[in-house]
């Protein structure tokens, strides 16, 4: 394997020491600009966030979002199996619950889940144009279940027309295609795409293969009314169905006829008013509708539904020395239960956040947040960071947060509860977190180089106890987060992380499931005139986990895997692409006791005017 490895890399290498000169330009990472943070932030400027930008998604050319997120230092995936297995994202050892997801700023966590988790599965990167992540407690941004970090997908407004398809190992087949007119005045669009594989056996220990298939569709438009008032609006449908394993009539885990089927939909719409009463107000309203089946010998069905009006106004820019934001939230969920009955939580909340360099080298950023659930008690909760400009390329930036998290439907009526009845006595889980980083930055942007040092402490914290959800007094995590981009030559480029989490139970010493201790990932890019490759070498080291036969707490070994992608400009408008899953055919599992795939070759073409 390291050898296979070792030659992925010498043939990349050895690429740049025929490079000409004339290599196309960089793009200068400190010129991004972060708009999860609700105040429109350079990178630089904003602590703890990170930006995958269109360019990265290409380049490794990831299908689903789960693809190129285990690549960020300080995430975690746990996939219940390839092709479709339920796939959530951990931030910093924080549960998958602890991780809030916006599309276009709408939420998408499930309500009707017991934990009110997102399941990233069938999140096609096919429409999407930039993934912003924000580590960290993001409560006093974003409210409850951001206790983690928060991960912001913004969708693509495309003036033109592009179409992709792909096709490759156990029988996969992928399509996508997208068309839209923009201008400064009036921008419309509609984007589709879909996905099908045979795949592989959900269960490790199990032969038959379990198939996946997903089709995404989407629409965005948008309309300048007058030089100050703007309207846009996006829409965006997902349908999955995925084979899934489970248990025997003897309670054995393995191959089953199971599957499920999943439909979610969203929409999102906004006014903008700038310079109203001297400030530039946003009015919008975004749409949430979910529902889950589960098909198998005991079946299934759940549904979830959210809507959040949103008023916010603010003054200044990303550049500017002063600059802040004030807004008002309105949060209405409902969704079922096991027992087909439906429940509805709410929440009102406000929010402020500012942003303020007091003198040329440093930067101040508050926020302020109070929630106030219908069912619980309110909760305050602000964070604030700093970054000093130490000069010649050097930053030193540190953040203080704090988050919360109500209980969600299930847990507060106590679903899957014996006995059956509410819970009571259910306290809504807090957290508090602190971060330090050391930054540098070459001139010329040939160079750069992170160290962050964090620990994140959850009170609290919600599991299912004997028969009934109950509260975990305290969790830790305390870690480190290393990464590196160089530009080794004017067409070579190399990205490099190292992740150490320490997540402990702190009432027993026990280790948090899913959560590696070690873990890392190593990229090397290749920009051509014609060619462009991209080698990602990903390792993680042995987990605390739980085995799926026995439910009793198990070890899941440590792997390390490499991706190979590669295209070719065959003409200005044509591209032929290829890419190598799995490149050494390590035989792995990303969670205990479910399968993934081994070695696979997929080719295509991107085609666009």
């Amino acid at each position: 394997m390291k050898r296979l490895l070792l030659i992925s890399a010498s043939a990349l290498l050895a690429a740049a020491t025929t490079a000409r000169a004339d290599g196309v330009e960089s793009t200068t990472v400190g010129e991004l600009i972060v708009t999860a943070t609700r105040l429109e932030t350079r990178i630089d400027d904003a602590p703890d966030a990170r930006v995958i930008t269109a360019d990265d998604i290409a380049a490794s050319q990831a299908t689903f979002a789960g693809d190129i997120l285990e690549t960020i230092p300080g995430l975690s995936l746990s996939r219940n199996g390839d092709f479709g297995g339920v796939t959530y994202v951990r931030m910093r050892g924080a549960s998958a619950d602890k991780t809030l997801v916006l599309v276009d700023g709408v939420v998408q966590n499930d309500p009707s889940s017991p934990n009110g988790g997102y399941d990233f599965s069938s999140l096609d990167l096919g429409d999407v144009q930039r993934i912003e992540v924000l580590s960290g407690p993001q409560g006093s941004l974003w409210g409850s279940d951001a206790i983690g970090g928060a991960i912001a997908f913004t969708t693509r407004e495309l003036d033109g027309w592009r179409a992709s398809a792909e096709t490759g190992s156990l029988g996969t087949v992928r399509g996508a295609a997208a068309f839209g007119v923009a201008d400064d005045r009036r921008a419309l669009g509609i984007t589709a795409s879909a996905y099908g594989s045979d795949g592989v056996s959900k269960a490790a220990v199990g032969t038959e293969r379990d198939s996946f298939t997903s089709w995404t569709v989407g629409g965005n438009a948008r309309l300048t009314l007058s030089d100050s008032v703007k309207v846009d609006a996006r829409l965006r449908f997902n349908e999955a169905e995925a084979d899934i394993d489970g248990y025997d009539a003897f309670f054995a885990f393995g191959d089953t006829a199971d599957r499920s089927k999943s439909r979610s939909w969203t929409a999102f719409g906004r006014v903008r008013a700038d310079d109203l009463l001297g400030l530039d107000q946003v009015f919008s309203v975004s749409l949430y509708d979910l529902t889950r089946d589960s098909i198998s010998a005991f079946p299934s069905s759940y549904d979830a539904r959210r809507t959040t009006w949103r008023w916010t106004a603010g003054r200044g820019g990303a550049g500017d020395a002063f600059a802040f934001l004030l807004g008002l939230e309105r949060d209405d969920t409902e969704a079922s239960i096991s027992t087909g009955e439906t429940s509805d939580l709410g929440a009102t909340s406000a929010f402020g956040v500012v942003r303020v360099s007091p003198v040329a080298p440093l930067t101040l950023t508050a926020s302020l947040r109070q929630d106030a659930p219908d069912d619980y008690d309110a909760k305050a909760t602000a964070r604030l960071a700093a970054v000093l400009d130490a000069g010649h390329g050097i930053l030193l930036s540190a953040s203080f947060g704090q988050g919360f998290k109500t209980p969600t439907i299930s847990q507060t009526v106590c679903d899957f509860c014996f006995p059956a009845g509410p819970s009571t006595g259910l306290k809504p889980e807090t957290a508090e977190g602190w971060d330090a980083a050391l930054s540098w930055r070459s001139d010329g942007d040939r160079f750069y180089a992170r160290v962050t040092g964090y620990r994140l402490e959850v009170a609290d914290q919600i599991s299912y106890g004997v028969g009934r959800y109950v509260n975990i007094e305290r969790t830790k995590t305390t870690g480190v987060e290393a990464e590196v981009e160089a530009e080794v030559t004017d067409r070579l480029s190399l990205k490099a992380s190292y992740a150490f989490t320490d997540a402990v139970d702190e009432s027993t010493g026990a280790e948090l499931i899913r959560a590696p201790e070690h873990s890392g990932s190593l990229s090397l890019l290749w920009t051509g005139d014609r060619l462009k490759a991209a080698l990602t070498v990903r390792a993680e080291g042995e987990q605390a986990d739980s085995d799926p036969s026995t439910f009793s707490p198990a070890r899941r070994d440590g792997f390390v895997t490499a991706n190979l992608s590669g295209s070719w400009a065959l003409t200005e408008t044509l591209d032929l692409t290829a890419r190598v899953v799995n490149l050494t055919d390590e035989d792995y599992q990303q969670s205990l006791g479910y399968g993934e795939a081994g070695r696979g070759l997929f080719v295509g073409f991107r085609l666009r005017n």
